[in-house]
């Protein structure tokens, strides 16, 4: 009976995944059930005393292409069996049918198993006839990645590959003037560095890559070093970018394109447009793929073979881990949130109000996922190391602390006595993590908002405050302090802001995206008027 329950499971998978156990129309039915299948005398040695049984064996489903060849072995089994018990049995029917894939199921727990990549994956649905036939395109050779050259210029070739001789590049003296005019983008030593650790990895049998670099040392650069490595070595044939916000899915695009659209097209995934699958790299934000289980509904396991997570730590937490476990093949988490931080605070109380207590538990999950069970990623490049080589500066810290902050901060919290609707005396202690959630002081964010005024660095040219960002606590805490700094602007530049000295860009507010594009482009809500011929963003805050 509970075989039965599995095969009536499997039945409803396979149908939704768009095979076919009767003729539709003009498509043939695609789905065989247990064909007879003979071993090969060469396998006889290898069979031991079950050889009798095996030999009579049958495969539960034989999944074929358009042409009516075997693709897939679909091997099923009870539901309180696990299905990887039928491993080897599922190898043997693969072989005799040369098919190159197997799926492992007892109706609730499956398998995918490329035979020519390794292990078997668990999968959430089952791959679609059209997938496979895109993934059968793509023959596995590590081999052949970890020989791929990868210098300084590997994104430049992509970009011009003939920029080594032509003029500009040749003249010294116009060197600097032509890769900037032409945006070229060479890879720096710890790039390199990293992409060669990966191939090393992927040498060693890996298929989980963890990149854990400072914020402001390029991480979508080398993400697309290691895209067009994937890809032009032929180890796969579609990239998926995964973000967690909208507008760094228009930034990634926007980069890869720059980057590499002479060889690979980037494209970024719409409801109800199949463009993605003429493309080579798909960039989407989970929250996109999550909706009404998208990734289920829409896309199949096989239909990605390399998955690459930004701020991996973020978007494979919570529900989002079921879009990044979908896909089989590949994975690369990228990350700027230091190793360090697990040993920063005492987490040994589980019920510690420390709220980055959440964080540490994220990034902990994140080792694990990305196969880095000692805490050690793939390749780690701090701010640290940045600072020591030159490219990047040691932020300033300012001390904006009150008597409030200050115990908030503290152990015991910022305690408040109050008399409760009985006439009892009480006593409520406040943590930091409550601070503008709730705990709310109008005269603490008004200092921050004045000191970060008097400290901003100013611009060289204009005088003006320093194009800036500004992290608040929640929506409404933004919008409180990009109030307070308007203020503060109105009476510190009479007359050179109109309220918009600073903007509110979080997702509530209409137009958020476009803001940070126009920010980024010296544009938004104007040019400065400081110097009438000098281009720069009016708006001098984004918080």
């Amino acid at each position: 009976m509970k075989e039965a329950t599995a095969r009536i499971k499997i039945n409803k998978l396979l149908e939704a995944a768009g095979w076919r156990f009767f003729p539709e129309g003009n498509a043939p039915a695609n789905i065989c059930l247990e064909p007879s299948i003979r071993i090969k005398s060469t396998d006889l040695d290898t069979l031991g005393d079950n050889f009798e049984k095996v030999a009579r064996g049958f495969v539960d489903f034989l999944l074929l292409d358009a042409n009516g060849v075997p693709v897939i072995v679909l091997e099923a089994k009870a539901e309180d069996k696990n299905p990887l018990t039928a491993k080897e049995q599922a190898r043997k029917y693969a072989r005799s049918q040369h098919c190159r894939f197997v799926i492992l199921s007892n109706g609730n727990l499956h398998y995918f198993w490329d035979l020519e990549r390794g292990n078997p994956y668990v999968i959430t649905s089952f791959p679609t006839p059209d997938s496979i036939v895109g993934y059968q395109k793509v023959t596995p050779d590590p081999e052949r990645l970890t020989a791929e050259g990868v210098g300084e210029d590997y994104i430049v070739l992509t970009q011009r590959p003939n920029y080594q001789s032509e003029a500009g590049w040749k003249n010294e003296t116009e060197r600097a003037g032509y890769i900037q005019a032409n945006k070229l983008r060479f890879l720096r030593p710890y790039q390199l560095k990293a992409i060669h650790r990966l191939q090393a990895a992927v040498g060693e049998g890996k298929d989980r890559f963890l990149f854990e670099m400072a914020t402001g040392t390029g991480k979508t650069l080398t993400a697309a070093a290691v895209i067009k490595l994937f890809l032009r070595s032929g180890n796969v044939r579609r990239v998926l970018f995964l973000v967690d916000r909208l507008e760094l899915e228009d930034q990634a695009k926007k980069a890869f394109a720059t980057l590499l659209s002479v060889d690979f097209q980037t494209v970024i995934y719409k409801e109800n447009r199949d463009d993605w699958r003429r493309a080579e790299i798909v960039v989407t934000t989970v929250q996109s793929l999550l909706f009404n289980n998208k990734y289920q509904k829409l896309f199949s396991p096989t239909d990605f073979d390399l998955v690459i997570s930004d701020e991996a730590h973020r978007s494979i937490g919570g529900n989002a881990r079921a879009v990044f476990d979908h896909f089989i093949g590949y994975k690369l988490g990228l990350t700027a949130t230091p190793r360090d931080y697990l040993h920063r605070f005492d987490s040994s109380n589980p019920g510690t109000r420390d709220p980055r207590e959440a964080e540490r538990r994220l990034l902990l999950d994140t080792y694990r996922t990305f196969g880095c069970e000692n805490s050690q990623p793939t390749f780690r490049y701090s701010l640290l190391d940045g600072v020591k080589e030159g490219y990047l500066i040691n932020p300033t810290v300012v001390d904006a602390r009150t008597d409030i902050t200050t115990q908030l901060l503290s152990e015991e919290g910022f305690v408040v006595a109050f008399t409760d609707d009985t006439g009892e005396d009480q006593q409520q202690a406040f943590k930091q993590r409550e601070f503008e959630k709730r705990f709310f002081a109008d005269a603490t964010n008004k200092l921050f908002c004045k000191t970060f005024i008097e400290n901003a660095l100013r611009d060289p040219i204009s005088g003006e405050i320093g194009k800036s960002i500004i992290f608040a606590v929640s929506q409404n805490h933004a919008a409180k302090l990009a109030q307070i700094l308007n203020q503060m602007a109105d009476r510190m530049f009479p007359g050179k802001y109109q309220s918009d000295f600073a903007v509110q860009v979080t997702s509530q507010a209409p137009d958020a995206q476009q803001f940070t594009v126009q920010f980024s482009n010296n544009n938004l809500l104007g040019s400065g008027n400081f110097i009438p011929a000098y281009k720069t963003s009016k708006a001098r805050v984004c918080v």
